[in-house]
């Protein structure tokens, strides 16, 4: 188990120096009280987070079982209290970590039952969603803030290193800039600033790439425990790695393999064992290799002579699918 979460000295949370300003915006540091609404494993990973920083998290609402537990490890002197109790007691700073579904609901409750002030800061921590869902905290006086971890939690006290160094999609209005660089720089990040508008586009990117790698992943390996590969973990770990490091210093450039090397008799073996063994994964196998000769192409490793055949048993391939 990871060691307990010990507060950095209040003295680490004195004045900005002018390098600080330089570099975040954001004015002299004083501590906020801070309530969490939603246990979930990020609300709770944040608010240990930010209680790390010397903030005074002074309550959090999760009612489930998942969520008292890891209160219980990550805030023990935080009791859970109702929803609308923790907006009050969150004189500072309301972070709303519920499901982006949720959200719209949660901020519209708790504006029409008066939990909100003037003057407080509401935050929601959707990747998905900007400023717009917090309208109606906005139109009660509170200042509307959207803060993403670009991270994957577990819920652990195992995330609270994890945070060191991350990037944050942000998005708030331009007098609530210097504060959530701030808040973000107080959580071991780096703010992203992205605009309203391209909130879903952000979002999309990161769950495309991330949510689908370990889609893509657990394909891989259920097809190696169908080859009769004992370890799958074993043989895929130093080559993913090696493929995402590749793919984020190089580009397009990191591409290998048969796709890339116009390789259609390679290809329509993998076709015809995967229609034979896993016929549930050829859809996904056939998406990815015609969208990976697309990149091949335009990035020149591929040349479009070369990529007839291939392209050839993609599209059969794709029209037996669809038949």
């Amino acid at each position: 188990m990871s060691a307990p979460l010990r507060p950095r000295p209040a003295a680490q949370f004195g004045p900005a120096t002018p390098r600080d300003r330089a570099v975040t915006g954001a004015p002299p540091s004083r501590l906020l009280t801070v309530g969490v609404v939603g246990a979930g494993r990020v609300g709770a990973v944040l608010g240990a987070a930010l209680a790390a920083a010397g903030h005074r998290v002074v309550a959090v609402a999760g009612d489930s079982g998942a969520s008292r537990a890891r209160l219980a490890l990550l805030l023990p002197e935080v009791p859970p209290s109702p929803v609308a109790s923790v907006a009050r007691a969150a004189t500072d700073l309301l972070l709303i970590a519920v499901p982006d579904d949720a959200l719209a609901a949660v901020v519209a409750d708790l504006a029409g039952r008066g939990a909100l002030h003037p003057g407080q800061v509401v935050a929601h921590t959707s990747g998905a969603h900007g400023l717009a869902v917090l309208a109606p905290a906005a139109a009660v006086g509170a200042r509307p803030l959207a803060l993403h971890p670009a991270m994957t939690f577990t819920g652990t006290p195992d995330d609270l290193p994890r945070l060191a160094g991350i990037s944050y999609g942000v998005t708030a209005p331009t007098d609530l800039r210097p504060l959530a660089a701030r808040l973000v720089a107080d959580l071991g990040g780096v703010p992203e600033w992205v605009a309203e508008a391209d909130r879903p586009l952000y979002h999309t990117a990161l769950a495309h790439g991330a949510n689908h790698l370990v889609t893509l992943v657990n394909e891989a390996t259920d097809r190696l425990r169908d080859a009769g590969v004992a370890r799958p973990e074993k043989v895929l770990a130093p080559l993913l790695r090696a493929a995402l490091e590749n793919a984020l210093r190089l580009g397009d450039d990191a591409l290998t393999g048969p796709v890339s090397r116009g390789d259609a008799g390679t290809v329509e073996r993998h076709l015809a064992r995967l229609a034979a063994t896993a016929p549930e994964s050829v859809p996904a196998y056939l998406a990815l290799a015609r969208r990976t000769a697309d990149r091949a192409i335009a990035a020149g490793r591929l040349r479009p002579v070369d990529a007839q055949s291939l392209l050839g048993v993609l599209a059969e391939s794709s029209r037996e699918v669809a038949a």
